[in-house]
């Protein structure tokens, strides 16, 4: 059977419509062009209406009289003059036509008057950093224009810089890092101080971008971080900085943030670590942090030099080998810490040579904090003793195959006291507080690419990971779960991360005397946790 041709209306219907739809758009264009003066008298005549209607409800009904007697005698006079009604329309059209015009505010596309005095100013004061008397065409000049110089700035809502791009010539000087701290510095007082800069210098092409930072987060309180077994969240930071986020919860919101993550055992180039700062910079809430998170995996050893007991909630607890805070208690247990790192390599090296999996007594991780050594050096001088630091070089040098991580945590004034196979061995670095540049210096090796803050919070500081970039950081809030100033929110953040305790809180003191049935004094030694690793 032969097929049959569709009607013509189904074969090309579609496009009929879309030429009727196309006329009518059209139509309805041209209609608006011609209709436009009308619309907007309407609109005119509409908003005068309104604004009347608003006028009358806004007089006092004892001044409407006189009001209404006034309109009427302006109405009466216009009335009555030559050509009056005429001039009334006409006056009142040409106001319902201003009245109803929909103007466009123009779109400003440079910067205002304000926003030019800050560049021209920030451009002057540039120019005796930037040019020299030899240059024919300098970039910068007195009276210069400052557009060549400045590719790119944006301004906040308070007409504050939010980024800036520099050129500079190419002779600057900008591989010192004298000149780059001097422009830095002045960049910091003329763009406003109380916020944090980043510099990003790019030698190649002559440029130094400015951006401001925003502040980082304080508010973060210990708990259980996402992390592999072998990470430590030293803190958070930029997320430029990183290419990481965790989760952490605020409250009871859950947000993502980018931590600092420092990665130790047998494949990490930065086992050990030095934490410096002033006091009340939050040095011992970083070591909180850090003994927390390892009792997950491993167990911990604590020594504090300064024995101010901000490590008495670890006391006892399950994986916590020992708190000490004397002397003798830390010369021992350094000592059993050194052989047992001797003999987790002897264990390690025998189990490779004969073919076997590495034994599970040195699988575990075993973690040294040392808080305030400088404290306990000095006593050990006093009395004629052993510098308990010296026990730390088997541990630093041999601790990354043996699965053991020293942490230290020192004050700047006792920085000179740390001996030099501390320094050394210590790659991973941590700086909490108020710091000048040259101390900066000393601790990270470099400069941060960061202006200090105004304001610097409790665990705000830097760090940085062997030959890595230096980051900012912020610790999460560890503080002591015993100390009365502590909130109750952060004590009970604290207190849900402590393991279960194995022994009493009491367990550590040398001697426990109690009063026999018979009325004799009976003595009950029970000995230090410390001195029992160092006989093992």
């Amino acid at each position: 059977m032969a097929r049959r041709p569709l009607p013509r209306i189904l074969s090309n219907g579609s496009a009929s419509i879309a030429r009727s739809r196309e006329m009518a758009r059209t139509a309805a264009d041209g209609a608006t062009d011609v209709l436009h003066p009308l619309i907007t008298i309407t609109r005119g005549l509409r908003r005068l209406a309104s604004a009347g209607r608003r006028k009358w409800a806004d007089t006092p009904k004892d001044r409407r009289g006189p009001l209404l007697f006034l309109v009427a005698a302006v109405v009466l006079v216009v009335v009555f003059i030559p050509y009056g009604p005429l001039l009334a329309l006409i006056s009142l059209m040409a106001a319902a036509a201003w009245k109803g015009r929909d103007p466009k505010q123009p779109v400003q596309t440079g910067p205002d008057e304000s926003q030019v005095q800050r560049l021209s100013s920030l451009y002057e004061a540039l120019v005796p950093y930037f040019s020299v008397a030899e240059d024919p065409s300098p970039l910068y000049a007195h009276g210069g224009e400052w557009e060549k110089a400045f590719e790119t700035y944006d301004f906040d809502g308070d007409g504050r810089f939010d980024r800036l791009a520099i050129r500079y010539p190419a002779y600057f000087t900008d591989g010192e890092a004298g000149s780059r701290a001097r422009i830095e510095q002045l960049l910091h007082a003329k763009l406003g101080r109380g916020r944090e800069y980043q510099f990003v210098w790019d030698e190649e092409a002559n440029h130094l971008t400015v951006n401001v930072l925003d502040p980082l987060p304080t508010d973060v309180a210990a708990q259980r971080f996402v992390t592999a077994p072998g990470e430590t969240v030293l803190g958070f930071t930029d997320g430029t900085g990183v290419q990481r986020t965790l989760p952490v919860m605020d409250g009871d919101e859950q947000r993502d943030v980018p931590p600092v993550v420092w990665r130790t055992g047998v494949r990490s180039t930065e086992p050990h670590l030095l934490a410096v700062g002033q006091p009340g910079s939050g040095t011992t809430s970083l070591m909180r942090s850090i003994a927390l998170q390892a009792l997950q995996h491993g167990d911990v050893l604590v020594i504090e030099g300064s024995g101010t007991g901000d490590y008495a909630c670890l006391v006892g607890r399950d994986g916590v080998l020992a708190v000490e805070c004397g002397l003798a208690g830390a010369l021992a247990s350094l000592e059993w810490a050194a052989h047992e790192t001797e003999r987790r390599l002897i264990a390690a090296n025998r189990a490779r040579q004969a073919g076997h999996p590495t034994p599970d007594d040195i699988k575990r991780p075993l973690w040294i904090l040392l808080d305030r050594p400088s404290a306990l050096g000095h006593l050990a001088a006093a009395d004629g003793r052993q510098d308990p630091q010296t026990l730390l070089q088997v541990p630093l040098r041999h601790g990354r195959a043996a699965g053991v991580t020293v942490v230290v945590a020192e004050q700047f004034d006792s920085l000179d006291a740390l001996i030099e196979p501390v320094r050394q061995h210590t790659r991973a670095r941590v700086v909490l507080g108020p710091a000048t540049p040259d101390e900066l210096m000393d601790v990270l090796g470099t400069q941060p690419q960061t202006t200090p803050a105004a304001d610097v919070p409790p665990g705000r500081g830097y760090a940085r990971l062997g030959s890595g970039p230096v980051h900012r950081l912020q610790v999460p809030a560890t503080p002591d779960p015993y100390d009365e100033a502590t909130s109750e929110v952060h004590r009970q953040a604290v207190t849900a991360l402590l393991p279960q305790r194995v022994a009493p809180a009491d367990s550590t003191e040398s001697k426990d005397r109690t009063e026999g049935a018979d009325g004799d004094t009976a003595v009950e030694s029970v000995p230090d946790e410390a001195e029992a690793l160092a006989e093992r």
